[in-house]
């Protein structure tokens, strides 16, 4: 539907995202490992370190020789996982444009806490959604998804940058892309329940990441862009003295 490409929020609290750049880097070089791999060692580690809801759930059970962690830790490991280059690239994008203000609100260790609780929640609701599925989710949607909802009651207002279509740049306030974005998962999830993309992964990083917000914000950082000033705010501030200076 669109690609991120800038956003104009400005840092106010921290003065590098350094966890959103950690987490960028991480997922590239997994990448980069992954592509010198050979396909039997890539497989195993998708299976092993993918979330594999059959398995999570008891309706099957993982060769022992494909274990590579303890099964509750697929919750986390699935999202540092990608198919190809435009599975991880898309990703990283959203992370990139988006994660920085999120970090920003809620603060670096908070922001790590908040991104790994956002991929499980994604996990969780595409087991909920297929408890029977065996093919492994990979993938570090889930826990963009819930930096996307963050951003969006954090900063519904401010522009963002977005390449529609994928040719068209345009300068929109944030909540329009990101609202349509987000109704299109919900949607997703309803008709396209046999598809390749998780919308269930998706859905359940947005629930967790729109409810974690609101807890785990730093003290005094507004929802809703309230903070933001606007011409009207400044007319309004301006013009108010100058009338009760003129009545007295």
């Amino acid at each position: 539907m669109f690609i991120p490409l800038h956003d104009a929020v400005e840092l106010k609290y921290i003065r590098i995202q350094f966890v959103t750049i950690g987490l960028i880097a991480v997922n590239i070089i997994i990448w980069l490992l992954s592509t010198m791999a050979s396909p039997a060692t890539v497989e195993h580690a998708s299976l092993g370190l993918g979330f594999i809801p059959a398995v999570i759930f008891d309706h099957a059970v993982l060769d022992p020789s494909l274990i590579v962690v303890p099964e509750d830790a697929t919750f986390i490991t699935y999202a540092f996982l990608h198919l190809d280059f435009w599975h991880l690239a898309s990703n990283m994008l959203f992370l990139w444009v988006f994660g920085d203000n999120v970090e920003d609100a809620l603060g670096h260790m908070r922001f790590f806490i908040f991104y790994l609780l956002c991929a499980a929640a994604g996990a969780a609701l595409h087991g909920f959604v297929g408890p029977e599925s065996q093919g492994p989710l990979i993938g570090a949607s889930g826990a963009i998804s819930g930096v996307v909802a963050a951003y969006f009651l954090l900063h519904p207002r401010v522009q963002v940058w977005v390449l529609v279509l994928l040719r068209i740049p345009l300068p929109l306030p944030a909540f329009i892309p990101l609202a349509l974005w987000i109704v299109q998962q919900f949607v997703m999830l309803w008709f396209d329940l046999d598809g390749m993309v998780s919308w269930g992964a998706h859905v359940g990083g947005i629930v967790a990441g729109a409810l974690l917000v609101l807890v785990m914000r730093r003290k005094g950082v507004p929802l809703f862009d309230r903070a933001l000033i606007t011409p009207r705010a400044v007319r309004r501030k301006l013009t108010v003295p100058q009338v009760g200076h003129a009545l007295e």
